[in-house]
């Protein structure tokens, strides 16, 4: 038996401020259904899908295991393009054979910026 991972629940106080930072920065889409406390926010040209959900009382923001990575195959410019509208990444960090920033949503989950998937693969 296998499974996809197929979505990440995002616990928010911010529902309209995180609408509005994934559609801008990453071009997602959000579908509400009517009645229903979710938020689903659909990538633009397919992959994992973001549900925001309302944060209970006793959830602190921001305080997260995970972190999104988005990737980019040219950090440096999206890093550029996303200042010029108000998102504020840190230093590009070298990796091995990528780099990668980090910045955080609205609700202070972290995000980042990473060309790790775009890299060449070992030779051998």
């Amino acid at each position: 038996m296998t499974g996809q991972l197929g979505s990440v629940v995002l616990y928010t106080r911010k529902p309209d401020e995180m609408i509005a930072f994934y559609s801008r920065f990453f071009g997602y889409e959000a579908l509400h259904t009517p009645g229903d406390r979710i938020v689903e926010l659909m990538p633009p040209a397919g992959g994992l899908a973001l549900l925001l959900h309302p944060a209970a009382k006793g959830q602190r923001a921001g305080q997260s295991l995970v972190k999104l990575v988005f990737d980019v195959e040219d950090v440096a410019a999206f890093r550029a393009e996303a200042e010029t509208g108000g998102l504020v990444f840190g230093l590009i960090h070298q990796a091995d054979g990528y780099v990668f920033s980090n910045a955080k949503d609205p609700a202070g989950n972290p995000v980042q910026i990473s060309s790790r998937a775009f890299r060449a693969a070992p030779a051998g």
